[in-house]
């Protein structure tokens, strides 16, 4: 059921898009704050750690469940107490007089995030035409580009200049702004799912399952416990999957993904790609500070490389989606982050910065080809009663993507190093730990586009 009210397209695009520059600005924007956080509040290495781990971790573990709610309940709605949660909550945590505090608001703010990341795509197609839904998309994930690209600098500078406290401002303001235009410009509610009841017990064993996945993934070389989440975490991934099988209104309908191939294949597509690009920026930076000498400064402006390319390409990426069939796009894109990842394979202790950079461009260009196709093809595979779950679960497949590809790291690490840090006398395994790394990252890309290649004998919606 839709409720129409008035409702302008350009201003739920520019809603959407302020939200959706929000949240990654701040994620990317406290990360460079972090060690004037520790040393202001007296936080041990692992609270400021937790700092970050507890915010993508609620953000993981509601995304999909609050699709779910937004599709019964409406996505507005939905959105809208997202914008306010993390908006209330972004202001507690420029406030908080303890870390403890600090981290304990940072799970609200991650669960405000998913609330609007479950939501906002889906209001975005919901609006409009599927004739415009590869260039609208492609506008607003250009946006997420751009707040990844403008956190460090203008977090950077705000932490600087005012303070740790000072970076949260811009978060505030830009929250309140949104809020209040979706207050009074967006007034349409979409809920085709309504009357549908909630499935609790499905969202609650898959919260688990995120949750330990995601700990114990990317905390793997902690030892013990680490290895014991993850295994419960995957133990509660397959009873999810038993629930679901069972429920009549589940959170996701397995069926979705067992008798839709498009809508399957385009989610592997899209977990593959995470997985095997996300480590990507993880191993340069150490690289580029380590190996080459170059001061964290130096190091972000050529690492942001990769966003500015993405940023201003996606929006390219998406007419293309709108002119040819998006999934064949997709593969075209995923074929571009393959190349990438056997160039980054090639880089020793000696390779010129150039050969970095084209590697960064090459896979900032492959990500802008590949994410926007690839979720108009998601987002238009299903009936529009399920837009929320789809929404949800692109972002969960993102998440549990990039935990996948630390995951790959840290083993590579221990394999490799022992366990050690990156200094002169370990650069050697270093370096190998991160070719052989890359080789594998990119040949889980050669079975994504397989994986790509299988819709193209089905018609992109």
């Amino acid at each position: 059921m839709t409720r129409t009210g008035k409702v302008s397209p350009g201003a739920v695009l520019f809603v959407v898009c302020s939200a959706l520059f929000l949240m990654p600005f701040m994620l990317s924007a406290v990360a460079v704050a972090l060690p004037t956080i520790g040393r202001t509040l007296q936080a041990s290495a692992l609270q400021v750690g937790l700092v970050e781990t507890v915010y993508i971790l609620s953000v993981a573990v509601f995304l999909l469940p609050m699709g779910r709610f937004g599709d019964i309940y409406g996505r507005r709605r939905v959105f809208i107490w997202g914008i306010f949660f993390f908006t209330v909550a972004t202001a507690l945590v420029a406030l908080s007089s303890s870390i403890e505090m600090l981290i304990g608001w940072r799970i609200l703010q991650g669960i405000g995030s998913a609330m609007v990341n479950a939501s906002s795509l889906a209001i975005v197609v919901s609006v409009f035409p599927a004739e415009k839904r590869g260039r609208i998309l492609g506008i607003a994930i250009s946006t997420v580009y751009a707040g990844i690209s403008c956190g460090p600098p203008i977090g950077g500078f705000l932490t600087s200049s005012y303070g740790w406290r000072a970076v949260f401002v811009p978060g505030v303001v830009l929250g309140l702004l949104s809020w209040l235009l979706t207050l009074t410009r967006m007034r349409t509610e979409w809920n085709e799912a309504a009357g549908e009841p909630f499935d609790w017990r499905g969202s609650l064993v898959y919260g688990l399952a995120v949750a330990g996945i995601t700990l114990g993934g990317s905390r793997l070389d902690a030892g013990g416990w680490a290895v014991a989440a993850l295994l419960a975490g995957l133990m509660c991934l397959a009873l999810f999957v038993v629930f679901e099988g069972r429920c009549s209104h589940p959170v996701l309908d397995i069926r979705l993904l067992t008798g839709n191939r498009i809508f399957a294949l385009s989610n592997v597509a899209a977990f593959i790609n995470y997985g095997s690009t996300f480590g990507v920026v993880f191993f340069l930076s150490l690289y580029l500070q380590y190996v080459k000498g170059l001061s964290p400064k130096d190091a972000g402006l050529l690492l942001m490389l990769q966003p500015l390319v993405q940023m201003l390409l996606a929006p390219v990426g998406g007419r293309l989606a709108d002119r040819f069939p998006a999934a064949r796009v997709a593969t075209v894109g995923m074929a571009l982050c393959c190349c990438g990842l056997l160039l980054a394979a090639t880089i020793g202790r000696d390779t010129p910065l150039v050969v970095v950079a084209g590697a960064l461009l090459l896979l900032g260009l492959g990500y802008s080809f590949f994410s926007t196709p690839n979720t108009s093809v998601i987002m238009g595979s299903l009936d529009k009663r399920y837009l929320g779950v789809a929404s949800g679960l692109t972002g969960t497949m993102r998440s549990l993507g990039m935990t996948f590809s630390m995951v790959i790291v840290t083993l590579s690490f221990s394999l490799f190093m022992d366990g050690h840090t990156v200094s002169a006398a370990t650069t050697p395994a270093f370096i190998r730990s991160m070719q052989i790394d890359m080789l594998v990252f990119c040949a889980l890309s050669v079975f994504g586009i397989g994986c790509s290649l299988g819709r193209l004998s089905w018609r992109p919606c």
